[in-house]
């Protein structure tokens, strides 16, 4: 039976329960603490702050920072719900540029904990300290303390154990702090934060306000491999600014634990952007794989609510397909352009498009013979010349190179003029390609690189194309929700174009009368009802693309060169040709890598040459 009847009186709470209960919302547990503490610190203005915790932040966690510090005579103040200095109106509330604003962070965390506050204005003459425990407010006192403000919170929970008894182990509790204050320190480049535990420090990062800096304290933070596979981004359209790093699909996460999204420097996680990320690392990432970034994208405050959540992890665009297109547009963009050059991945030049290529080579069967070490002497790679002239070219230029031993500035000389995936020198058991650029070894996958050639231009002949359509002999009726069967009068442009011929018969009801033509065996029905889904969560759908996307890239599998098949010197350079002027040219349609690179310095460590 219910513990209340329905002729129970409406009352108002008791303020200290009630300030219990706004705690379940904001303090989770100790990493919520030190996040609304931080918070705090960094709208004061702090260029310094460190955090202690003791055993996990549930004994004690002390936040100290050189901010603005509190004004004396709001301490009391400070500890009331709905109290802050952030907001003043409702104007205010339409555009926020501070991290918190709420105002009841401290009331909320003194209400299931002992809080003590120490702060200074800097033209103050004296500090001052007050504490709360449980909502009981201690008197103010004088204090000795610097320029800024103390919070040091003790014994989490102690007063609701039904709360406490749901906390981790310390060395969980450790970790979802240190994430925390690792979030913080990736957004706040210009502020300097420690963070130390048990009185053991673990981390002491200064401010970074250089390029260089800031990579020490990415690598630092995300690992000395994530920089090195990072591209940096830095996109701007009308009113939006996207910039960060992100990493090459080589380097992926078999978790979503490395991505890191801010905006106007607040860390989100949002749907919205999650799809667009993962829209643009589609084709070029293992199955199951996640992408790594740190972005940050800046734009007007009024054009993104951040008031729909109590801990502020969630945002609301006011123009979400705007945002979405942009940040999609942006990512894909850098990594299309990723291209071998010179031992380093970058944009190559522009190429000639009379040369000869893998496509046209490779659309006759080549020289068979058994799989093995095939060696070839140094091809041409002039896009202007034949085959014939390319290799009486090179043949010249292979006379004229030093050897592996050839002194730096040959080296440089020749730099100028080999490609960036070099001259094919062998073919190893009908799979891998061997080549020699002026940094070492390329080794290509020839099947998974010739994958990669032909999905791309198949896919750039069907935008040029467009979608051909395929009327049905019998139109399908289809059963929808009001809001499908709306968006399907509002995107009635966007679904033509899709090759989706889309009706409304009723009010719950479509009539679908045409698909795309490379889609006729797959499920109309499932294919419609997954696109209006999409329109109802994302504003926007890619399933028609991704469907055929899916088909390109089994035509492109099975239509390229297979393993076993015996390649003669000019298709191998007509493919590492290729392969510097294809996007996303790194990996298969699988995600699988096509080539890789071992520096002189490399080899020469494996046989101990110089040791």
């Amino acid at each position: 039976m219910s513990a209340f009847s329905n002729a129970a009186r409406i009352r108002e709470l008791d303020n200290a329960l009630a300030n219990q209960i706004a705690a379940g919302e904001v303090v989770e547990r100790p990493a919520s603490v030190v996040k609304e503490l931080i918070e705090n610190s960094l709208d004061a203005g702090a260029s310094r702050i460190d955090v202690e915790l003791e055993q996990g932040g549930v004994k004690m966690i002390r936040v100290r920072d050189n901010g603005s510090g509190i004004h004396e005579d709001d301490s009391a103040m400070a500890f009331g719900r709905h109290a802050t200095s952030k907001i003043i109106c409702q104007e205010d509330l339409e555009g926020i540029a501070s991290l918190g604003f709420r105002g009841e962070a401290l009331a909320s965390i003194a209400s299931v904990a002992r809080v003590s506050i120490q702060s200074r204005q800097a033209e103050a003459a004296h500090g001052w300290a007050q504490q709360c425990d449980g909502n009981r407010l201690e008197r103010r006192r004088p204090d000795a303390h610097p320029p800024g403000t103390s919070i040091t919170v003790r014994d989490l929970f102690y007063n609701t154990p039904a709360r406490r008894k749901f906390l981790k182990q310390e060395r969980t509790e450790l970790g979802h702090c240190e994430e925390v204050v690792k979030r913080v320190a990736l957004g706040q480049f210009n502020v300097a934060i420690s963070l130390s535990h048990n009185g053991k420090t673990l981390f002491t990062l200064p401010k970074a306000t250089s390029a260089a800096e800031q990579t020490r304290r990415l690598a630092q933070l995300c690992g000395s491999a994530f920089t090195e596979a990072a591209l940096s981004i830095e996109c701007s359209a009308v009113g939006l600014q996207l910039t960060g790093w992100i990493a090459e699909p080589s380097f992926n996460r078999s978790q979503a634990d490395l991505q890191y999204f801010y905006v106007n420097g607040r860390v989100v996680r949002d749907k919205t952007v999650s799809h667009a990320v993962r829209q643009a690392y589609r084709d070029v990432l293992f199955h199951g794989r996640h992408p790594a970034y740190v972005l940050y994208l800046q734009l007007d405050p009024t054009a993104v609510d951040v008031n729909v959540h109590p801990t502020k992890h969630e945002v609301r665009f006011r123009e979400a397909r705007s945002v979405h297109d942009f940040i999609f547009r942006s990512l894909h963009r850098s990594l299309a352009d990723v291209r071998p050059q010179g031992g380093a991945v970058e944009s190559p030049a522009p190429v000639n498009d009379d040369r000869t290529t893998a496509t046209a080579l490779f659309s006759s069967p080549g020289a068979g013979s058994q799989p093995g070490l095939q060696l070839h002497s140094r091809p041409n790679n002039d896009n202007g010349r034949s085959v014939a002239e390319q290799m009486a070219f090179y043949q010249n230029l292979h006379e004229k190179t030093p050897s592996v031993g050839a002194t730096a500035d040959r080296q440089a000389d020749d730099q100028e003029t080999v490609p960036p995936l070099g001259y094919a020198l062998a073919q190893l058991k009908g799979v891998y390609i061997l080549a020699e650029n002026t940094n070492g070894l390329i080794l290509v996958d020839m099947h998974a690189a010739h994958e990669r050639i032909v999905y791309e231009r198949m896919k750039q002949q069907q935008r040029e194309q467009g979608i051909q359509t395929q009327p049905l002999l019998v139109p399908l009726s289809l059963h929808v929700s009001k809001r499908e069967a709306d968006l399907c009068d509002t995107h009635g442009p966007l679904l033509a174009e899709l090759g989706l011929g889309l009706e409304r018969l009723g009010e719950d009801s479509l009539v679908l009368r045409s698909i795309p033509l490379c889609l006729q065996r797959d499920d109309a029905e499932q294919l419609v009802r997954d696109v209006l889904a999409d329109l109802v969560e994302f504003g926007q759908t890619s399933r028609v693309q991704d469907r055929q996307d899916e088909l390109l890239a089994t035509m492109a599998c099975h239509g390229s060169v297979r393993a076993n098949r015996q390649l003669s010197l000019a298709e191998m350079n007509a493919l590492l040709r290729d392969m510097e002027v294809t996007e996303r040219a790194g990996q298969c349609n699988h995600g699988r890598p096509t080539w890789t690179a071992m520096s002189l310095a490399e080899l020469d460590k494996l046989f101990l040459r110089g040791q």
